[in-house]
């Protein structure tokens, strides 16, 4: 085995370093939001299984719009990065940086077994700085081809250990040597590559055949003129070996992606789709465009697809001239390598095995890939190119005349290569700068003009990038997936007429149905989005609702797998007054995936339309299960368990939405909802501290300010609560119960009857017909002593409601005492009678506190949601007659007063959700 010293070692982590030190402070960008940012797999909470279940993305492998990229390891060094840093960029970056200088060093001892000393360095230093790396280095996802070149080299480096003394078979390395390609394929899928490379290397470099005479030897034994040398079967026992594991593995592979390979559209790889002799020209002209990138790294772009490189149709097409040369170098190469012997030949045979094979995945042959090109995918094959340059250098160098000069050259590659690449890492620093470096390159590219606008939107600028978006219709008109970012920023505009023109251009330009032919297999599941999009928009107008339900059944009858149409068009159907259809929606998408929390959180919410709150709660909880963090499932169902009034599901309640407010620091509803349980639990204190937090968030607040108003006029705080109330009717002047929970205050405590007088008089401008406010102004008639208006009023009142007794008691009550002052023949209550003064006090408290009773029997006004309290008064009785009545009275409303704080606290609750506070 070759030795890497450590003066090597840090002269190579050196270079690498000082080339890739600025891409610490690149970043999520590109592919790296679907991988890092948006992939589940990452976070702790999920099942360790679940990363061999799904592929590259977090997608299930069973499902249809996988991408079917299986690198479970490459992942869980993803979840490693989450668990120490979570989504801070820098942890992800810098082991990519470390992974990349591991290569590198690892790259260096293959070398040492083909080259000499000097020329493996130089191998080993233009890999470390080439800039067609940057994409794999700088780009997070691009961790896939670090880990697995890792584990590629090492399973070569094992496998040249395999051939023992007198050509005996030393198995244990052959053995390391499957595990290390089977752990190379679980970081990428080219990583199984290598076996062929063992197996050339076995044939041409440890048996010492060339091709002539591996031909003549195998025409000796067919034609029975020799026996096959015992080399030969060393040799052929050790390649079964390597096939067949080869073999099983890819059995696996195939079994993992259920038989099915990914669906692309033609926007992704346009010679895929195209019709022969464009298709086979096309991929033949990608070899030399690929091989050009390594010669010349000087244009780098981030993405090849969609109209990057122009199909070639024709056979006169110039373009053609650069595949039949770059066939021709090739060839030549090959024939150098196979038919002579010595060490040039095996070195020039290894590098091409090292450029070509691990290629072959990317190259389209033997089946379509979802890019043009790709610069990360030659990284492996790169390791090759710069072997043979190395080659070629030595081969230089040892001409005296070309000595300095190959050296001057050398120097200049490398420092201008390392220039290229550390400019290059800026440029990954953003999405927004990654695509606008992209289109300096290439402007025929729509993905690009995309991406920049997807930048640009993330930003909130949506004028600039409908501008991209708009140039991306006018690079490729039929892109679908551009008229609909068109569509979506026009939404986001509040340009809804616009937005829907697009929507319906999108919809257009989707393929027509084939009779007999699947239709999901020739689409993109992101273009069905369309159908979404465009049902979402219109089905914000209320008579369009039947016309949005029937997008949302197209799409699901062109893709009965589509789960999201299932769940818009649940959320549709609880917006028609359908809960029945919504939750037979809801359950064919959790047929789908019973792994969604969110899913399980709208079918709760289907069940408390249904009126079944215990299966409502069932599921909130299941949602939980799934996604303990879930924010909409934690407060609902906490909402849910204090609205049962079950007093044994409270500290759950409480401890569910602490877990909310945690998440949520900055929602005033969480706070709120925790002062309502803690009023519940008669715990006045902690009930005033999360009201106030609640107000300090949302000063408008509407529940929480009524209700620290009242939680003061429950516990003899009224003066407290009056600022409060001000508070409230300054911004809702209109608040009914607001103005009724004042004016009591103002009559019972501050003894202001003019002030109470107005703010019932404002309840009655408001509402002539409500009979809470009218009956508490006839009260303040009797508190003005003026008894013939108080009778007036609550027969005015008896009239609105004829069915209270409670009106019919006290205008007996006000009438009896009109007939015993009668006989003095006065109409209003003298002030100086002491007596009846103290009378006329004792039945006002008798009518304040019926009164309340009242408040709770009465079925509230759907336009008053909001709770509403009047604080009685009360007075010690001293007319005889009366004292029955009183004791009767006030132990009706101890047990009312009870019941009727609950059931309006409830009742705000309700009414706080209704209005979207």
């Amino acid at each position: 085995m070759a030795y890497v010293s450590p003066k090597e070692i840090a002269l190579i982590v050196g270079v690498v370093a000082a080339c890739y030190w600025n891409s610490l402070f690149c970043g999520f960008v590109f592919d790296d939001v679907s991988a890092i940012l948006d992939n589940k797999d990452l976070h702790p909470s999920t099942p360790l299984q679940n990363l061999f279940r799904n592929d590259f993305w977090g997608t299930p492998m069973s499902e249809e719009r996988s991408h079917k990229s299986y690198r479970p390891l490459t992942v869980l060094t993803f979840r490693l990065n989450y668990l120490f840093s979570e989504l801070n960029a820098f942890s992800y970056h810098l082991l990519n940086v470390v992974f990349h200088a591991v290569v590198c060093i690892v790259f260096l001892k293959v070398c040492k077994l083909f080259l000499d000393y000097r020329s493996s360095v130089v191998a080993s230093l233009l890999f470390a700085v080439h800039p067609i790396h940057t994409e794999a280095v700088t780009g997070v996802v691009g961790r896939a081809e670090l880990l697995s070149s890792i584990f590629f080299l090492a399973a070569f480096l094992s496998y040249t250990r395999s051939k023992g003394p007198e050509n005996t078979i030393v198995w244990t390395p052959i053995a390391l040597t499957v595990f290390l390609v089977a752990v190379a394929t679980l970081c990428k899928e080219q990583g199984i590559t290598v076996v062929g490379i063992c197996c050339i290397y076995e044939v041409f470099m440890a048996q010492g055949y060339t091709l002539p005479i591996l031909w003549d030897t195998v025409l000796q034994i067919l034609r029975g003129k020799g026996s096959i040398p015992y080399c030969m079967l060393q040799m052929l026992l050790k390649l079964i070996v390597l096939m067949f594991s080869t073999l099983l593995l890819v059995v696996i592979r195939v079994q993992v992606i259920q038989s099915q390979l990914p669906v692309f559209t033609r926007f992704d790889n346009p010679a895929a789709v195209s019709p022969s002799p464009a298709r086979q020209l096309t991929f033949n002209y990608l070899l030399p465009v690929n091989a050009w990138l390594l010669l010349n790294p000087s244009e780098l772009c981030c993405d090849w697809t969609m109209g990057t490189i122009p199909l070639v149709e024709s056979l006169l097409d110039a373009r053609n001239i650069a595949t039949i040369t770059f066939f021709c170098v090739l060839g030549s190469l090959l024939v150098f390598s196979l038919r002579y012997p010595g060490d040039s030949s095996k070195t020039v045979l290894m590098a091409l095995c090292l450029i070509v094979l691990p290629f072959i995945p990317a190259s389209n042959l033997f089946f379509p890939v979802g890019f043009v090109v790709a610069e990360r995918v030659l990284y492996v094959p790169s390791m090759g190119f710069c072997m043979l340059i190395a080659h070629g250098w030595r081969k230089l160098t040892s001409n005296s005349v070309l000595r300095k000069l190959s050296w001057v050259f050398l120097s200049l590659v490398l420092f201008i290569h390392a220039l290229k690449t550390l400019h290059r890492n800026w440029d990954w620093e953003s999405e927004y700068t990654l695509f606008m470096s992209a289109l300096k390159v290439n402007k025929n590219n729509a993905k690009l003009w995309n991406n920049v606008g997807h930048a640009l939107e993330n930003e909130k600028n949506f004028e600039r990038a409908l501008r991209f978006f708009i140039q991306a219709t006018q690079v490729q008109p039929d892109d679908i997936g551009a008229h609909m970012n068109v569509g979506r920023t026009y939404k986001n505009l509040n340009r809804t007429k616009e937005a829907e023109e697009s929507y319906l251009v999108a919809k257009s330009l989707m393929p027509q149905i084939i009779p007999g032919k699947k239709y999901a297999a020739r689409v993109a599941p992101n273009h069905l989005n369309v159908y979404i999009n465009l049902a979402n928009l219109i089905r914000a107008n209320e008579s369009r609702l039947e016309e949005a339900d029937q997008l949302y059944r197209q799409a699901i009858s062109m893709r009965p797998d589509f789960k999201q149409a299932y769940i818009s068009r649940g959320e549709l159907l609880l917006k028609m007054n359908k809960p029945m259809q919504a939750k037979e929606a809801y359950l064919r998408a959790l047929e789908l995936d019973r792994s969604n929390a969110d899913l399980w959180y709208n079918l709760a919410i289907v069940y408390i339309e249904l009126k079944d709150p215990t299966e409502a709660l069932n599921n909130f909880n299941r949602a939980l299960e799934l996604n303990p963090n879930h924010k909409l499932a934690l407060f609902n169902s906490a909402l849910l368990m204090q609205e049962s009034g079950d007093a044994r599901l409270r500290p759950e309640a409480k401890k569910r939405l602490l877990s909310y407010v945690s998440e949520e620091p900055q929602d005033a509803n969480g706070y709120f909802n925790l002062g309502m349980l803690a009023m519940d639990d008669k715990k006045d204190a902690e009930a005033e501290t999360w009201m106030k937090k609640a107000i300090k968030l949302q000063a408008s607040f509407r529940s929480a300010l009524f209700n620290l108003a009242l939680l003061y006029s429950q516990t003899a705080k009224e003066l407290k609560a009056l600022p409060v109330l001000e508070e409230l009717l300054r911004y809702y002047p209109d608040h009914t119960k607001g103005l009724i929970l004042k004016g009591d205050i103002l009559m019972n405590q501050k003894k202001d009857i003019r002030g109470a007088k107005e703010c019932f008089e404002k309840i009655l401008k408001m509402d002539p017909n409500n009979v809470q406010g009218k009956h508490n102004l006839c009260v303040v008639y009797f508190e003005e002593r003026d008894l013939l208006k108080a009778e007036k009023c609550l027969v005015e009142t008896l009239a609105l409601a004829p069915h209270e007794e409670y009106i019919q008691r006290h205008l007996s009550i006000v009438r009896s005492k009109i007939a015993s002052l009668g006989t003095g023949g006065a109409s209003v209550i003298p002030t100086e009678k002491t007596t009846v003064a103290e009378e006329g006090k004792a039945t006002f408290a008798n009518l304040k506190e019926v009164r309340n009773e009242q408040k709770t029997t009465r079925t509230p006004d759907s336009n008053n949601k909001n709770k509403g309290q009047g604080k009685a008064k009360k007075h010690e009785e001293k007319n005889n007659t009366d004292k029955e009545t009183k004791k009767k009275s006030t132990k009706e409303i101890k047990d009312i007063e009870k019941k009727r704080v609950a059931a309006l606290k409830r009742l705000e609750e309700i009414e706080r959700i209704l209005n979207g506070e």
